[in-house]
């Protein structure tokens, strides 16, 4: 029996998509569980097991069901024809993939978004290039590109600032109090409701959940939801989470120790949230360029693709292997070498890292995730002075980072010249 070359590449597509979604995990799960590593919440152990049982989560049961076919309009997937496109997504998924794997080898924090852009800007550059297309390198939305690039520059100190001021908020309300036990007693089921309320109301607005709920664009009732959640929340938490926490404190404790012992049980709720969060929005870095390789097998081309439930569970398990197995090396780097984290700090992290990316995504600013958690350590380390902050491991990452675009498109121009030499055109 003879098999089209459709078809070949579309199972070589889902096996891309997954591995790109272990990508995902091996790397991006520090974006979640990395603080409450390194303030010793949790054990690294743990850290994996959460991770990957909630990313999965969040992929499965609030991954959109409608994703992009190619990341924030970088390209126009019209404009080229059905083969050409899937030649250029599979060149671009896997290029990205690669750097991903080269950086988490190094246990560099990079975004896997970035990459993909940057892959499918070199696409674009090379389909252009070679007159595939009308309009040359123009095929690539510059300006779309320049938009994104601004939050590269906005999430890290947005992400910073925050995390700054919570921990300056939380060091002036509570251990520079006389009995720092009791402030954080009385004062901290504000910060558990703070918490509560950003992350109902990250899952209410603009979102599939909140529309099925008919309240995704009505912010009002949104906000009337989430401050209900929140009033309740800090009186349960008080109650169930709070006041435990402290009768369990041994006595050799002390006050400052007692504070921490509070915000331990309030930093893995931010960890979990975010983890859950992350599953949700990235397995669509993943499996939606599969969908549209898939799509474009069928002779369609559109920006965006209903997602089926297999290729959710594809990304759901290459996202949890890839905790599993890669997980811990990126986690190290975050958790532990930038700046010495506690439970409080660790809390100010997550809370900055995941006001950022709210924030910033319902203005409409594309900002990373992992630029946004780097941001808020580095926040974080410099409310303890200059000198809490190991610069040199910043440098590093931030090199990371400014290469990723220009690595990844230079990758798939690579990889799509390898393919266009050996796969006939069209095969569609």
């Amino acid at each position: 029996m003879i098999i089209s070359t459709s078809i070949i590449l579309i199972l070589v597509a889902l096996l891309v998509g997954f591995y790109m979604a272990w990508n995902i995990g091996a790397n991006d799960v520090a974006n979640s569980m990395s603080t409450a590593v390194g303030a010793k919440a949790i054990t690294l152990k743990q850290a994996v097991v959460i991770a990957a049982v909630l990313e999965a989560a969040g992929a499965i049961l609030v991954g959109s069901s409608v994703a992009d076919t190619v990341k924030k309009g970088v390209i126009d997937p019209q404009v080229f024809g059905p083969s050409l496109f899937i030649l250029g997504s599979l060149s671009a998924i896997l290029a990205a993939s690669i750097w991903v794997t080269i950086s988490t080898w190094k246990e560099m924090p990079i975004s896997t978004t970035h990459s993909i852009i940057g892959s499918l800007i070199g696409f674009g550059i090379i389909s252009g290039s070679m007159g595939l297309v009308p309009g040359g390198v123009g095929v690539v939305g510059w300006g779309k590109v320049g938009h994104i690039a601004l939050g590269w520059v906005i999430s890290p100190f947005m992400a910073a600032l925050i995390a700054y001021i919570v921990f300056r908020i939380i060091v002036r309300l509570m251990f520079e109090n006389e009995r720092p036990d009791e402030a954080a007693r009385k004062r901290s089921p504000i910060f558990l409701g703070a918490t509560i309320f950003l992350v109902v109301i990250s899952f209410l607005l603009k979102t599939p959940f909140g529309k099925s709920l008919g309240v995704a664009d009505n912010v009002p009732m949104a906000l009337g939801i989430a401050l209900l959640a929140a009033i309740a929340s800090s009186y349960l938490g008080y109650i169930f989470l709070i006041l435990p926490a402290i009768a369990k404190a041994k006595d050799t404790d002390g006050d400052y120790a007692r504070v921490e012992i509070v915000f331990r049980r309030l930093q893995i709720i931010t960890s979990c949230y975010v983890a859950f969060a992350h599953g949700a929005n990235d397995v669509a870095n993943a499996i939606g360029p599969v969908a549209g390789v898939i799509q474009a097998s069928q002779g369609t081309m559109e920006a965006k693709v209903a997602i089926p439930l297999y290729l959710l569970l594809i990304g759901a398990a290459g996202i949890a292997i890839g905790v599993f197995t890669w997980g811990y090396k990126v986690m190290k780097t975050v958790g532990f070498k930038i700046t010495e984290l506690t439970n409080t700090r660790g809390f100010s992290v997550d809370f900055g890292a995941a006001t950022t990316v709210l924030l910033a995504s319902k203005m409409g600013l594309p900002v990373s995730t992992t630029h946004a958690v780097v941001g808020a350590v580095m926040g974080v380390g410099l409310a303890r002075g200059i000198g809490a902050v190991d610069f040199g491991v910043l440098k590093k990452i931030v090199i990371s980072w400014a290469i990723t675009l220009p690595i990844a498109a230079l990758t798939a121009i690579g990889i799509f010249l390898l393919l266009w030499a050996v796969i006939p055109i069209p095969f569609i």
